[in-house]
């Protein structure tokens, strides 16, 4: 029987262990790295070798807050992809120590599917078919679920995801890096129809994304205008740009939820953290009568209680890695482990 199992997630710049009972997270430990906030992105060199300087100390710590030891657990999950292929390495690596050591399975996780999963942690009554709204800054989806485990990719974006397009703004607008969070709290005090920037909807394909043009329409906008004036304007700014952003999210998933007949509706990643989506996600799915669902904030970014979660589903199945099981950068979601 499963019952503990630990989690491993160090896709991007998060190291993150945690441990789930069943359906009960009992840690979760995410360190963040800083280092890259000087940078304006994440430095791939550098996050691996954070991973490998504190991944051991963050598992044990992980123990410690769930009151088990080691040889309680009956299995470990690990993102084996998609992410900065260095920095997923190292989790993988670690968890396959782990289940040599300690003798108990382990099962490769898409980080995708554990965004999916972290609406579990919070929503265990999730029903089907479900649609999730995956929105990170690496990844913008619309998966259907008909069921635990089978995914169905019907929209994905052409070229940058959303929360790509809002840290490529915040550093357009010198706010600093993540840039999301940031834009956000300006779009609060803003007015959102001070500029009308471009939403992009594609005619022979209406749930793919495309923000390359609105990270271009701010690019252009702002050199139109001195420093003084967007400086004056700058929560106007964010708050246009943010709309225009969160629109085609909200209208796409929308339109998508009435022609697949779905139960209900989730929307997971690090954007789902975002006021503006939650908001107006939640005004809109209640118009169409059906279940929404979003995870806690702690669930959004990057986790590895998600991981968990969604290894307890594949290990329940009876689903296991094998020990030469690789990193994929580009893994996607319909991709089986073996």
């Amino acid at each position: 029987m499963i019952k503990y199992v630990a989690g491993i997630e160090t896709s991007c710049d998060e190291t993150s262990a945690a441990v789930t009972m069943e359906d009960r997270v009992l840690s979760n430990i995410v360190s963040s790295q800083e280092i890259h906030e000087k940078f304006g992105g994440v430095v791939p060199e550098l996050a691996s070798r954070a991973h490998i300087r504190i991944i051991t100390d963050i598992f044990s710590l992980a123990l410690q807050k769930a009151g088990i030891e080691k040889d309680n657990l009956d299995g470990i999950a690990v993102t084996h992809g998609p992410g900065l292929i260095g920095a997923v390495l190292v989790g993988l690596n670690f968890a396959k120590g782990l289940s040599k050591a300690l003798n108990i399975p382990y099962i490769g996780i898409n980080h995708i599917e554990g965004h999916i999963y972290g609406n579990f942690l919070s929503n265990p009554e999730i029903a089907f078919p479900h649609l999730s709204l995956v929105v990170s800054g690496g990844h913008t989806q619309l998966v259907l679920m008909r069921e635990h485990l089978n995914y169905q990719i019907i929209g994905k974006t052409r070229d940058d995801a959303v929360g790509e397009a809002f840290d490529k703004g915040a550093k357009l607008l010198g706010l600093g890096y993540p840039g999301g969070p940031l834009v956000d709290k300006l779009a609060q005090t803003g007015d959102d129809e001070f500029h009308k920037f471009p939403r992009a909807f594609l005619k022979n394909s209406p749930f793919d994304f495309s923000y390359s043009g609105l990270k271009t329409s701010l690019l252009v906008y702002l050199g139109t205008k001195d420093q003084d004036f967007i400086k004056d304007n700058i929560s106007h700014i964010c708050a246009s740009y943010q709309r225009a952003a969160i629109d085609v999210l909200v209208q796409k998933t929308l339109l998508a939820a009435e022609k697949y007949k779905v139960k209900s509706v989730g929307v997971v990643g690090g954007v789902a953290a975002n006021s503006l989506l939650r908001r107006w996600m939640t005004e809109e799915i209640k118009k169409l009568q059906m279940r929404f669902y979003l995870p806690e904030l702690e669930y959004c970014t990057d986790n590895a209680a998600m991981i968990a979660r969604a290894g307890m589903e594949r290990l329940r199945s009876g689903l296991t890695s094998a020990p030469d099981l690789n990193a994929y950068p580009s893994l996607k979601l319909d991709t089986s482990v073996s």
